[in-house]
């Protein structure tokens, strides 16, 4: 999915930001006392969900074939959510993403100075993803003009958009509004002034001034999941706002 409007990067975390913090990614940093560790390693599995892409777009760009970018990706999870990595966890990661991408470049250094016969990952599919789908975003990627640090950051601002994107529309589907968040997702990606609202009124039997009211209302509403996503993958609330605003940086390099 593309960037959003841009007043979302312009948005300022609302009052009573303390709402983040129990978030998935401070969970698994306070579970290294073994308070929780159950709770915490479900929550690594949740966020390890998002980052699957973004770490095999990397493994892909450093030149790995498709098999084995997919094997070192399953297997570096597979060790990932081992009962006994969370004792190793350096507090001082604030982000998820900074964490895992330094542990996942550490992880191919060494699987390099081994041999390549052995079937990596031993069979285990700790994180189902859809690898075809995978390399097929890939092959849209411009990789000849990005880092693989690069291509990792645009693939995991792509991810968190289209998961604000589905949750979205799960919560309008729950609410019997499918039919209009397919008609409006569009206002997400489209400048302001391009948006034709009396033709998406009369599609949807609705005034070009209820039309208005209802974008007005999924854009901030978009803005929120977004945010809400960011911060499951931070310790720290404040940096939300920085966060979102990396993720148009990666979408706009």
């Amino acid at each position: 999915m593309a960037a959003p409007d841009s007043e979302v990067e312009r948005d300022k975390i609302p009052a009573g930001a303390a709402q983040f913090a129990n978030t998935h990614w401070s969970v698994v940093l306070s579970a290294g006392n073994k308070r929780d560790p159950t709770r915490a390693l479900q929550s690594l599995e949740k966020l390890c969900r998002v980052y699957w892409h973004p770490l095999y777009f990397y493994a892909r760009w450093q030149g790995e074939r498709p098999p084995d970018a997919q094997d070192l990706t399953q297997e570096f999870f597979a060790r990932l959510l081992q009962n006994d990595w969370l004792d190793s966890v350096d507090r001082g990661k604030g982000r998820f993403r900074s964490f895992l991408l330094a542990a996942f470049k550490h992880f191919l250094s060494n699987e390099r100075d081994k041999a390549r016969a052995q079937k990596r990952g031993g069979g285990q599919v700790p994180i189902p993803i859809d690898v075809g789908n995978a390399e097929t975003h890939y092959g849209f990627e411009p990789v000849e003009q990005m880092t693989a640090e690069k291509i990792f950051e645009r693939r995991w601002a792509m991810t968190l958009l289209e998961q604000t994107a589905s949750r979205l529309r799960e919560e309008y589907e729950r609410d019997g509004k499918t039919q209009l968040f397919e008609q409006l997702k569009v206002t997400l990606t489209e400048p302001r002034g391009t948006i034709a609202y009396a033709t998406l009124g009369r599609t949807l039997n609705m005034s070009e001034g209820a039309v208005k009211v209802a974008v007005h209302r999924l854009r901030l509403r978009y803005r929120a999941v977004l945010r809400a996503e960011v911060a499951e993958t931070l310790a720290d609330p404040a940096d939300v706002e920085d966060e979102v605003r990396q993720i148009f940086r990666a979408l706009s390099g």
